[in-house]
């Protein structure tokens, strides 16, 4: 078997993926500051670059990976399940923060490329990125963003609040944990939401409901976004 034959195989990037998570994974038991999800991203690319791999190669097995995602978005139901009686008891205050906290998300995203001087593609992109990968590409590509872009801003959304949204909420003196668990689904989805399960049952069951809900806050947010353009189109 030659070597591009080798790289083309699907267990080349099953492998590459699970041996660089679980070094990362070691890593970051020995220095807690170090995120092993930024870790496993930062080693795939670093050896994809150093070995002149084409993306699309390990993207044959990434794909097999990608694949149980959606199993494992599922199995974040379980701590909701767990904790939903108390959730539930504050029902007005969870409805109330994640539809606030998705029009924060949308205005400051949009504002922040519009004071940059970012296109109206990069704006239309960047909005979506601060819900789950598979709703803000498909928001992305009705808004006439570019969804590959928007896949890309949604990943590192989820990778940067998981790095600092729990240190950041407590330095604002954020403690609670339902609090801190809405926060983190609301901003930075999955990523964020397998960081804080492992914090606390019930921010990760507030986490996984946040992220749910905000999917839905913000597709109705940017329907009158998605009519005033097509208003002024052309």
């Amino acid at each position: 078997m030659t070597s591009p034959d080798l790289f083309r195989n699907p267990l080349f990037g099953v492998s590459v993926t699970v041996i660089a998570y679980a070094l990362a994974s070691a890593v970051h038991r020995r220095f807690h500051w170090a995120h092993a999800l930024l870790l496993t991203c930062g080693g795939i690319i670093a050896l994809l670059l150093a070995g002149g791999i084409p993306y699309e190669s390990y993207k044959i097995g990434g794909d097999l990976i990608a694949f149980f995602l959606g199993p494992a978005t599922v199995a974040l139901a379980v701590p909701l399940y767990k904790q939903w009686k108390r959730i539930r008891s504050h029902a007005k205050a969870v409805l109330t923060s994640v539809a606030a906290g998705s029009i924060c998300g949308l205005a400051s995203a949009g504002l922040l490329v519009w004071f940059a001087g970012g296109t109206r593609l990069v704006i239309l992109s960047m909005m979506p990125k601060s819900v789950t990968t598979p709703i803000s590409i498909e928001l992305s590509r009705e808004l006439g963003g570019s969804p590959e872009l928007t896949a890309v801003l949604t990943v590192l959304a989820g990778l940067l609040g998981s790095v600092i949204g729990p240190a950041v909420l407590r330095r604002l003196g954020v403690r609670q944990d339902l609090a801190i668990g809405l926060a983190m689904g609301t901003s930075s989805h999955g990523i964020g939401t397998a960081r804080v399960v492992r914090e606390s049952e019930l921010q990760g069951g507030a986490s996984g409901l946040a992220m749910a809900l905000a999917g839905i806050f913000t597709s109705i947010w940017l329907m009158p976004v998605y009519w005033w353009l097509g208003a002024h189109a052309g």
